[in-house]
């Protein structure tokens, strides 16, 4: 029998009072999660979206509605039903909805175009898709083969306080750019208000249990190729569950508020605005897009407990609040991640709010969150923290991950707790590739100090992150050698102080051909979501290349570093 390596955990010791090393049992669903919140907060506000509050009652209600509504048009247990719907009332209802009847939850970005959402839904198969009326197209004009049987459109501003909804409606034309942002007019689908109408779903419906698949959270992975992330309902109650051990002085229910900026189909989103939000009993206050204008009114009335974001998110509200005049005083905990965050944002940002901005990290595989910095006096600004309670690190040697590298130098990040993925939807040589004797393969380069905080170096893998969102340089170039002009394409991350990484390419031309830059981002734009397409493109007369053939990115570059120095 193998023996089981526990390592130490000399982190710890640098957990903020109150902190547990490890977590209780992990049992139940996230169903039986909010539920619990329902009974207990049942007048407290649940959701807010431009001012306008439902209360938990009233949210589980709508639950157990709506998932009726899915069982007559034949969703079961195991069933995998798409989400596209940005963050609005009827994103979170869907979400515990299609979980209450036993069935998967599969998040798309509503921005992706309808070649990128076709990838994700032949790799998951779903007949049952909940879209954002404005993007029903998309889904529309898939081919037969992947057609959806059971196409149910939402139109947000039904949520909307009716003052606003009226506002929309005036003939002029800054209410008419609101209203076509928010709303298209549909035809054959289901609508929401339909699929909601229904009765309840009846109490003898079998529940979900905590192994059981609960959300495929697609992620570009470490080869380029966009998979999905199996998670269990044990998975991602144990990441709310670490989230609540790590901010013990958190109070629950009515004063907890949590902001929803971040959107809830990224991995991020869904943890830290979705699952620990509705765990806490909290308002959760719903922005379908980040607008600094928007936010500053919500904090001038009530700021938030926790405010999960990214830098770009935080210079910008604080460059907004100073223009404007407006105080961030009471918002108590900033949990920034995706992405570095920079010493010098975090002084004017702890100032202006007079609370705490922690950077963390985390992966899709890893529900996502792993590791945070104490909430804390003892944070250490510019690592990403500590690892959560439950959570076992290890730093390895990446050529030989079974090494643990001496304590203090660098080497790759593998990992091991409750909110691990075991795996990729349906991709079980790919799943056996990031895991090593039961501990995944983050990727990541990392040290950690003598206190456990840790510090990413670098990453093994080529993945590009901008504004916190993953871009997969293989897709790019695929998409991108299309073009007539095109003979190769190298593409790759250059360093932002706005995004993190910007999309950037180096490229060789046909002979004959010249460079045209607008051409080549508009060819992009009609195949992939904007954030992929290359801010800047590179003439190189040719691309390094190993013995195989593999484009050397890490080399290209460092030659383009290199001419923007020059």
């Amino acid at each position: 029998m193998t023996e089981t390596f526990n390592p130490p955990r000399p982190w710890t010791k640098s957990y903020a009072a109150g902190v547990p090393e490890d977590l209780g049992d992990v049992t139940g669903s996230l169903f039986d999660v909010v539920e619990r919140s329902a009974q207990q907060y049942p007048n407290a506000p649940a959701l807010e979206f431009f001012g306008k509050t439902i209360t938990y009652a009233e949210m589980l209600e709508e639950i157990e509605r709506a998932a009726e509504g899915l069982r007559a048009l034949g969703v079961s247990a195991g069933d995998p039903v798409a989400l596209i719907l940005p963050n609005c009332p009827e994103h979170i209802v869907a979400f515990y909805a299609v979980l209450r009847l036993g069935a998967v939850v599969v998040e798309h970005n509503p921005l992706y175009t309808p070649r990128e959402l076709r990838k994700q839904f032949e790799d998951h198969g779903a007949k049952t898709a909940i879209v954002w009326n404005k993007v029903v197209s998309s889904v529309q004009e898939f081919p037969d083969d992947i057609a959806v049987t059971n196409l149910i459109s939402v139109d947000i501003t039904k949520s909307m306080p009716i003052t606003t909804r009226i506002l929309l409606r005036l003939p002029i034309s800054k209410a008419r750019e609101s209203r076509e942002a928010l709303y298209s007019p549909v035809a054959n689908t289901v609508t929401w208000e339909k699929v909601t109408s229904a009765g309840r779903l009846p109490s003898i419906w079998v529940r979900p249990q905590t192994n059981d698949l609960a959300i495929i959270q697609y992620t570009s992975g470490t080869t380029g190729t966009p998979k999905g992330a199996a998670l269990t309902h044990r998975n991602m109650i144990a990441n709310a569950m670490q989230a609540q051990s790590w901010t013990p002085s958190v109070s629950r229910g009515e004063d907890c508020v949590f902001y929803a900026v971040l959107p809830m189909f990224h991995a991020y989103g869904l943890t830290l605005c979705v699952t620990f939000a509705m765990s806490m009993g909290a308002r959760l206050v719903l922005f379908p897009k980040f607008d600094a204008d928007m936010v500053l009114e919500v904090v001038k009335k009530r700021p938030a407990t926790v405010f999960p974001l990214v830098p770009p998110i935080a210079e910008r509200l604080l460059a907004r609040a100073k223009e404007t005049g407006t105080s961030l005083e009471g918002i108590k905990i900033g949990v920034s991640g995706a992405m570095p965050l920079s010493v010098e944002l975090v002084e004017p940002f702890e100032q202006a709010s007079g609370g705490y901005l922690c950077e963390g990290y985390g992966l899709s595989e890893c529900s996502p969150v792993l590791m945070v910095n104490p909430v804390a006096e003892n944070r250490k600004t510019g690592t990403i923290g500590l690892p959560l309670p439950g959570t076992e690190v290890r730093i390895v040697d990446p050529e030989n991950p079974t090494v643990d590298v001496p304590a203090g130098a660098e080497g790759e990040l593998i990992v091991r707790g409750p909110q691990v993925f075991s795996g990729y939807y349906g991709k079980p040589e790919e799943t056996e590739a990031v895991f090593v004797d039961g501990w995944f393969r983050t990727g990541d380069i990392v040290r950690m100090d003598e206190d456990g905080f840790v510090t990413v170096v670098d990453r093994i893998k080529e993945l590009i992150i901008t504004g916190g969102f993953n871009v997969a340089p293989t897709e790019v170039e695929n998409v991108l050698r299309q073009h007539a002009s095109v003979a190769d394409i190298a593409v790759i991350g250059l360093p932002s102080s706005h995004s993190g990484e910007e999309v950037v390419a180096a490229i060789v031309l046909e002979p004959g051909a010249s460079l045209d830059a607008d051409a080549l981002r508009d060819f992009g734009r009609t195949i992939l979501t904007p954030y992929k397409v290359p801010r800047q493109f590179f003439v190189v007369d040719e691309l390094p290349k190993s013995m195989i053939g593999k484009v050397l990115r890490r080399q290209v570059k460092q030659t383009i570093l290199e001419q923007r120095s020059s």
